[in-house]
């Protein structure tokens, strides 16, 4: 696949440079640019990062850092079996337990949510920091409502870190995720509350909870493309009955 001549594969991390010190120096530099690659595309065009992911473990398969950049890959394109297969490789290679919870999560994704659960009560948990914590209390929420349990999801939710005032970065998603179970189980004024902190919280735009909060108060949003479009046929079937009325006058002035 080509790599753009911006791309020099310097734009690596540097741990993720450290790995690549065993491979001879141009095929580092070549799995560097692909691994760069997949970093730039995963969130804007997932399909393109995973072709990217795959000429990287095509190259260098035996580093960690590349089973890690596929398995994202796949997980993006929703290939949960393939992400879960690399993640659980890259965990081998490496000893990261930072992909706990996305492991948990393509269980999820493979229709097992009670193995997803089973991770989040697993003692590599507690070796996660902060937001680590956190998303694999998302991924156990989750896996509750897929399972139809909405109560036990609620509060599975509830936690100092979404009882805090602060805002970290999983802030956002955290307080979105509660309001959206509470609205599922049809506690629509507390969604409505904590819609609102979500917002509040939501600094980079990483959830829709404005949008939500408005459908909620019943705002509805026009399209200004389809507003104008309308706005133009009003005037040409205005332009068209004036037209109309004038060759009428005519008609009876002859």
């Amino acid at each position: 696949m080509p790599i753009p001549e911006d791309v020099t594969g310097d734009e690596i991390d540097k741990d993720v440079r450290q790995e690549l010190q065993g491979l001879p120096k141009t095929l580092a530099d070549d799995v560097a640019k692909n691994l760069v690659m997949v970093a730039r595309l995963i969130d804007e065009d997932p399909e393109a990062a995973y072709g990217y992911s795959k000429v990287a473990l095509r190259l260098a398969s035996r580093v960690g850092a590349v089973r890690e950049a596929a398995g994202f890959a796949a997980y993006a394109n929703q290939k949960y079996g393939e992400a879960l297969a690399e993640f659980r490789t890259a965990r081998r290679m490496t000893g990261n337990v930072d992909l706990w919870p996305l492991m948990a999560d393509c269980e999820r994704g493979l229709g097992r949510p009670e193995k997803a659960l089973d991770m989040a009560g697993a003692p590599e948990v507690h070796k996660l920091d902060k937001a680590g914590q956190v998303e694999m209390r998302l991924v156990a929420a989750g896996a509750r409502r897929d399972m139809g349990q909405l109560d036990a999801a609620i509060v599975t939710l509830q936690s100092p870190e979404l009882a805090s005032n602060s805002v970290q970065p999983w802030t956002a998603r955290l307080r979105y995720a509660y309001a959206d179970a509470l609205l599922a189980a049809g506690r629509e004024a507390e969604a409505r509350e904590w819609f609102a902190k979500a917002v509040e919280a939501d600094r980079d735009g990483s959830t829709d909870a404005s949008d939500r909060l408005a459908e909620l108060d019943g705002v509805e949003f026009v399209d200004a493309l389809d507003e104008s479009e309308g706005e133009s046929k009003r005037e040409s079937e205005s332009d068209a009955e004036s037209e109309s009325e004038d060759a009428s006058t005519d008609d009876d002035r002859g």
